[in-house]
């Protein structure tokens, strides 16, 4: 299990609970990651997962790990800095 997902899960977003595998999947084969504008070390991960609707798996990366801050479907891409595009 990813860390910190059952707390995602759980807590924040009830939504995401036994989507585990899509959350995998988002962050091995996003459409486009992104460089939060706040914070130069978060970084955004969206999947298209229908027309207008994306999965966004969100990381820091701290002392060369990465962990996940939190999951949510959205339709919306944040603004950021494109670090890359599928």
């Amino acid at each position: 299990m990813l860390k910190g997902f059952r707390i995602i899960t759980q807590i924040k977003h009830p939504i995401m609970k036994g989507q585990e595998k899509l959350v995998q999947e988002t962050l091995s084969q996003p459409d486009e990651i992104r460089r939060s504008r706040s914070d130069p070390n978060v970084y955004l991960f969206y999947k298209l997962q229908r027309p207008k609707r994306w999965l966004c798996a969100i990381i820091r990366k701290l002392n060369g790990d990465g962990f996940l801050i939190t999951t949510y479907p959205t339709d919306a891409i944040k603004e950021g800095e494109i670090l890359w595009q599928k």
